[in-house]
């Protein structure tokens, strides 16, 4: 991406850091990207907060919030803009309502302004859950499945608000002829994933690190899969540069395992001596819940794949937070 002139929206939240770090690794090896520009509602908290991660010379922070139009940066020409301002960890904090207009405003505002400065591209970071609930015989769901979640229920504001999003991205590409590109993105791990919010995964590595026993909150049937950070990063990244305009990609992994089984690996790696409680009774007339992407696309027409294996990113993710925390 010579000559390149990134605009980042979510930069402080999972999907901006696992970016930041990738671009600080490409630093070291001599692959800096050209210049990065970082938008935040509070840059100097976060620069406070993560100093290693701001540091740099071609990253610079700017105040801003994407759901208000006059706070973004005005008269730049970026060349590229990837947005990712909708934070799944901070959403359930926010009213449905808020959540969808955050979603859908949002990403106009961001559309309005790659056209108005020019970019060549524009990437949106989508949810797997625009395809509402997966059909329990469907192992993994492709790019071109059309169900969807249920419009009338409120609880799904954010899935709701992400089509609309990708919808927006349509229009404008219909439009103005911006490339746009979708990256529907599933379930992660890493260092920056927190440990105490409502992500499985987080919660059973901070009980292998902290707590007496790794507690499984329903029956533990569900089935998930998760892709290391590091791996989401070169995804995203590829996408922005080389995915096809006017398309979405699953970004994930296709790995299904079980939140049972995924509790007793996260024990079996990080804390052999603990017990695993599974509080739910399992329900064998209840249909199997799935939330598996298949990965066949990005494969296919952009040579992307899982690099790191689920026990890798456990471990890794375990480490960063020791480190970080000096607990074990």
């Amino acid at each position: 991406m010579t000559h390149s002139h990134i605009l980042l929206t979510g930069g402080t939240g999972f999907f901006g850091k696992a970016l930041l770090r990738h671009w600080i690794d490409r630093e070291r090896k001599g692959q800096a990207p050209t210049r990065v520009t970082l938008l935040s509602r509070d840059p100097d908290r976060f620069a406070t907060q993560h100093p290693a991660l701001v540091e740099h010379h071609w990253l610079q922070l700017v105040r801003g919030d994407v759901c208000d139009a006059a706070s973004l940066p005005q008269g730049q020409a970026f060349t590229h803009v990837l947005h990712a301002a909708t934070d799944s960890t901070t959403g359930p904090q926010l009213t449905p309502q808020q959540r969808f207009d955050q979603i859908v405003d949002g990403t106009r505002h961001m559309l309005n302004l790659a056209v108005a400065c020019g970019a060549s591209r524009f990437l949106l970071t989508s949810s797997g859950g625009v395809y509402g609930a997966q059909p329990p015989d469907m192992e993994q769901i492709p790019e071109h499945c059309h169900t969807l979640p249920d419009p009338l229920n409120p609880a799904q504001a954010y899935s709701i608000g992400k089509r609309m999003a990708e919808h927006l991205c349509a229009l404008t590409m219909q439009a103005h002829g911006l490339p746009i590109v979708v990256a529907r993105c599933f379930a992660f791990v890493g260092p920056d994933l927190p440990l105490d919010v409502h992500f499985a995964i987080g919660n059973f590595i901070r009980d292998a690190l902290q707590a007496d026993s790794i507690t499984v909150q329903g029956d533990g049937s569900p089935l998930r899969s998760y892709m290391d950070q590091r791996d989401l990063a070169q995804w995203l990244l590829a996408l922005l540069t080389r995915g096809r305009a006017g398309q979405a990609y699953n970004v994930g992994s296709d790995h299904a395992v079980s939140i049972r089984e995924l509790a007793h690996t996260v024990r079996d790696l990080l804390a052999p001596h603990k017990q695993v409680h599974v509080l739910g009774a399992p329900n064998p007339a209840a249909a199997r819940n799935r939330y598996i992407p298949s990965i066949a696309k990005a494969r296919q027409e952009l040579g992307l794949d899982i690099t790191i294996s689920l026990e890798d990113a456990i471990r890794f993710t375990a480490q960063a937070h020791v480190r970080r925390t000096g607990t074990s």
